[in-house]
């Protein structure tokens, strides 16, 4: 009996189960990436989306990772550490475009465009508020699959590349903030946040988002009087929960914004695009009404700007005067701390390029997981996101049907 039972066993160990076993191992298991990390040329952006112990992790675990020279140079990272790490240092962006899967920050140029390869991935900032229709029609030209980051969800719902960024802009904004009030900068000349028989700053924070959260926290740990607008009242209720102190809110169709911002002495936009663009909440005539010198930062500026009187600037000439109001429109305010902003980009892409390599291959990630799924906006050779065909008039087709034929 025992004999039969052990020949059984022996039998079943032989079978076609075991082999297939195997073969799933192997697919899911063995798939390795080149991933090219070019050097930025958008005018200051500083960031990079690795860093060299990232680069070492990816290595270590079988991929290449192809380093533009000089592309880590502006978030205070090396060549030489890149290179111990194990990366391959190449002297050219037609060389570091070679990699199956480009890792950017700022959406590629159109000369940058030219050395793509159909079949190759791109993952990069859309940026759909300064999005032009040719940039979107090359990609489809060259059939790559190409996903904005700030699309990319997690298994929670939540948006993490916009999160980390968006406490970077809300943590670092106060610090914008408290320099434009100063004398030095022919601001009002009033410290950022109250001291004893001073009357506190007055902040008006449009958004009640992640930004909202940090900037409002930095500045009430100084001392300043905080109001914040929203037209959801669930995220309002979330942010007075969050920071758990004393916290005006409002909604901004209420009337009461107009009248808060002829008090405020600094006013922050952070607004999310809803449908593809923010709009214009504060409107010219309110800002004629605010005080002389105050201060306007426009967080929103890379979406299209919340503020009527907003104009992009850069971080050589970042501000400029409107009605007496000083104006401060830079989009890329985390590349202020480009080393901080590169660790927090590093710790989001490199467990989801290394989980990628587990599944068998970015499709198969795409296809696997509706929270990576939704960073798509180019799937070879389809426009894949409804937003941005909405803006341009043009057709796109439904992600997961092209991913179910498997075209």
């Amino acid at each position: 009996m025992s004999n039969s039972k052990k020949s059984g066993f022996e039998a079943l160990a032989k079978s076609s189960l075991s082999p297939q076993e195997e073969m799933v191992k192997v697919k899911t298991g063995k798939k390795s990436f080149s991933i090219g990390l070019p050097r930025e040329i958008a005018y200051q952006e500083n960031r990079i989306s690795l860093t060299p112990d990232a680069v070492a992790l990816l290595v270590n675990n079988g991929h290449e990772v192809w380093v533009e020279t000089k592309a880590g140079e502006g978030s205070k990272f090396t060549d030489k550490q890149y290179s111990e790490a194990g990366a391959k240092i190449v002297y050219s962006p037609a060389d570091a475009y070679k990699a199956e899967i480009i890792l950017k920050i700022e959406p590629p140029t159109q000369e940058e465009l030219e050395y793509f390869k159909p079949g190759q991935t791109l993952i990069s900032a859309l940026q759909v508020g300064h999005l032009e229709q040719p940039y979107v029609d090359g990609l489809i030209k060259k059939r790559v699959t190409a996903l904005a980051y700030e699309f990319i969800e997690d298994k929670a719902g939540g948006m993490p590349i916009i999160r980390a960024m968006s406490e970077i802009a809300g943590s670092t904004v106060i610090l914008i903030a408290a320099e434009y009030l100063s004398t030095s900068r022919n601001g009002r000349g009033i410290i950022f946040g109250g001291i004893t028989g001073v009357p506190p700053t007055r902040v008006v924070i449009i958004g009640a988002g992640t930004v909202a959260e940090y900037a409002a926290r930095a500045a009430m740990s100084l001392g300043a009087e905080i109001q914040v607008f929203d037209n959801h009242l669930y995220k309002l209720r979330r942010l007075k929960h969050a920071l758990g102190s004393p916290l005006s809110t409002a909604t901004i169709d209420s009337g009461s914004l107009a009248v808060s911002l002829k008090e405020a002495d600094v006013v922050i936009g952070a607004l999310r695009a809803e449908k593809g663009k923010v709009r214009h909440v504060v409107s010219e005539e309110m800002v004629t009404n605010m005080k002389p010198d105050s201060l306007i930062i426009d967080l929103s500026i890379d979406q299209g700007g919340c503020i009527a009187t907003s104009e992009m600037t850069t971080h050589d000439r970042p501000t400029y005067r409107k009605h007496g109001v000083i104006h401060y429109c830079v989009p890329n305010v985390a590349s202020r701390v480009a080393h901080t902003a590169a660790t927090a980009l590093s710790n989001i892409f490199t467990p989801t390029l290394l989980r990628a390599a587990e599944e068998g291959g970015v499709e198969e990630m795409i296809f696997g997981h509706k929270w990576f799924m939704k960073g798509v906006y180019t799937y070879k050779g389809n426009l894949t996101n409804e937003s941005v065909a909405r803006k341009f008039g043009m057709k796109f087709r439904n992600i997961e049907l092209l991913l179910a034929a498997r075209v």
